[in-house]
C-alpha cells in the first residue's frame, strides 16, 4: 500500500511540475496565408473551411484553445501542430517549388477525400 502511495505521490509531483515546463507556443504576428491564397484563390467557402479546420495546424499561427494551458494536453498538441507544419505549412508556401505545390495538392485531397484530415481529435 506505502508503494502506491508513493507512486501516486510521484506522479502528483511529476504533473504538476509539467505545468511549469511548457512547449513553445506556434504564434507569430502577420498574416501567414497571403501568398497561398493570393496564388490559389480559393472560392470563399472554401477559404472558410481552410480558416476553420487547416490553418491552425498548418501555418506559423495557431490559436489554442482553453485546455491547451494545461499539460500534458499542451505536449500532446504542440506535436501535432509541429507534424502538421512538417506535411504542408501554409505560411511558407512561397518557398515550394511547382512541382511540390503540385504534390501538395494531390495529397491534401487525398487525405480530405479518405477522410484523414481534418483529424477526428478537433472536429
Amino acid at each position: 500500500m506505502k508503494l502506491l502511495k508513493n507512486a501516486a505521490l510521484l506522479l502528483l509531483v511529476i504533473f504538476v511540475g509539467m505545468q511549469f515546463y511548457r512547449p513553445d507556443k506556434n504564434q507569430t504576428q502577420g498574416d501567414h496565408t497571403t501568398e497561398f491564397i493570393k496564388e490559389t484563390n480559393p472560392p470563399k467557402d472554401v477559404k472558410v473551411i481552410l480558416e476553420q479546420t487547416c490553418y491552425n495546424c498548418h501555418t506559423h499561427n495557431t490559436e489554442y484553445p482553453w485546455y491547451n494551458n494545461i499539460a500534458p494536453v499542451s505536449y500532446w498538441l504542440a506535436d501535432h501542430v509541429k507534424d502538421g507544419k512538417k506535411h504542408l505549412n501554409f505560411s511558407t508556401w512561397n518557398t515550394y517549388e511547382l512541382k511540390k505545390k503540385d504534390h501538395k495538392f494531390e495529397e491534401l485531397i487525398e487525405e480530405v477525400q479518405e477522410g484523414e484530415m481534418p483529424l477526428k481529435e478537433y472536429t
